[in-house]
């Protein structure tokens, strides 16, 4: 087992036996706010995603299965 694995697993098992609530909300407020900077963006992105938004209210994108179908028949004419 790799070292993230082994990590991952001693503190799933330490969280699952602690009886601690104050540890337990510490750990919480630090999951919580490595989150919130996760999810920052920048002005850029939150235009882009705007956009894209507006795209799709507007009916202008390709659905999942038209891109798959379109794929196939392009790699059966190579």
């Amino acid at each position: 087992m790799d070292t993230t694995a082994q990590i991952k697993n001693n503190l799933i098992r330490r969280i699952q036996d602690s009886k601690d609530l104050n540890f337990l909300k510490a750990l919480q407020t630090i999951f919580d706010s490595s989150e919130q900077a996760l999810y920052q963006l920048s002005s850029e992105e939150t235009t882009s995603i705007e956009a894209g938004r507006e795209d799709i209210k507007n009916g202008n994108f390709v659905t999942n299965d038209a891109v798959i179908s379109e794929m196939k028949e392009w790699l059966t004419k190579k």
